[in-house]
């Protein structure tokens, strides 16, 4: 009890980070309360819509537990949350984590909250509260999993819907940190095999955070400059964009033009198919932006030059749901 006394004391301060100032931390003590509370007065919203969205890691726990290094693993949990949030053109306001362990160690749990505060803060959300369960004979030792819940706040006339999405609308890909959160138990696989090397420059992309693009989206929502997005996590980049497409209306995509990494290429190297590739990673495209043609200089005005979206499609009326043409240049 000493070790999880001294977890929730720590979770106490460092979750204060998460806050804004003049916001819940002067109304409300969270943690090591029953509930978390939040104060939806502060939002000033006429038709507020809440949007939520729960998600964990996969499979790179155990690249994480590979390298021993746990401060980053977090960012990955808020990313894949609030990314989602952020497709509907909501605004992440708060987030609850979950973290189970076969044995409660101190330093290694304390690393991987760091990384979820890092995340916080740069979702511009507030970490509200969680949980943290010892479950011996359910996790082998060193063993553990991590998920997340996130919401967010959108108005009601500014939700993004697939009716918004328009003919002649152009598709932007913005462009990933690396592998996100997604694929890792092929590229475990890979790893294992006998034959397998990993040049020394790219085991850093195994485990580099998922890029959050809360803030960017956040200034495009504002100023109303697409009609659509999509979070390109499992399922690939076409899977996931298709989500967000109009019954009536064709999703094209030209192959040629997406700018891979090194990453995907050495995985690509190692015997795996384009077609298995794509519905697996996001092979370099980590979000997706759909909007009139007008709007393309603004947009990339937002973004960084690491993560400047490109036009690699356009929406058309088909009978078919999707058409590519090219092919992905390793």
């Amino acid at each position: 009890m000493a070790a999880a006394d001294k977890l929730v004391n720590y979770i106490s301060k460092i979750s204060r980070k998460t806050y804004k100032k003049n916001t819940e931390k002067k109304s409300f003590k969270n943690i090591g309360s029953f509930g978390s509370v939040y104060d939806l007065s502060q939002q000033k919203m006429t038709n507020p819509i809440i949007v939520s969205s729960t998600d964990g890691v996969g499979t790179k726990i155990e690249i994480a537990n590979m390298f021993k290094k746990y401060n980053t693993i977090g960012i990955d949990l808020v990313a894949m949350c609030v990314n989602d949030l952020i497709v509907q053109g909501a605004k992440p306001i708060f987030f609850l984590d979950y973290i189970a362990v076969n044995k409660l160690k101190l330093n290694k749990v304390k690393k991987i909250l760091d990384g979820i505060v890092h995340g916080c803060k740069l979702s511009g959300c507030a970490l509200l509260g969680g949980e943290t369960a010892e479950m011996p004979g359910t996790y082998n030792k060193d063993k553990f999993d991590i998920a997340g819940f996130a919401v967010g706040l959108v108005e009601k006339k500014k939700l993004l819907t697939k009716n918004r999405i328009k003919l002649n609308d152009i598709v932007l890909a913005v462009p990933s940190s690396g592998l996100h959160s997604n694929g890792f138990s092929l590229v475990r696989r890979i790893l294992m095999k006998k034959n397998s090397h990993l040049p020394f420059n790219l085991k850093k992309d195994l485990i580099k955070p998922t890029k959050i693009y809360v803030e960017e989206l956040n200034k495009i929502n504002k100023k109303k400059l697409i009609n659509g997005c999509a979070n390109i996590t499992g399922g690939g980049l076409l899977n996931n964009t298709i989500r967000v497409i109009p019954d009536d209306l064709c999703l094209n995509i030209d192959l040629s033009k997406i700018k891979t990494k090194p990453i995907f290429k050495w995985l690509k190297k190692n015997n795996i198919q384009d077609s298995e590739m794509l519905k697996t990673f996001n092979c370099g495209v980590g979000f997706c932006l759909i909007s009139n043609k007008k709007n393309v200089k603004q947009i990339k005005k937002i973004f960084t030059a690491e993560y400047k979206p490109y036009e690699i499609g356009f929406i058309s009326k088909e009978k078919s749901k999707i058409k590519t043409i090219g092919k992905m240049r390793w």
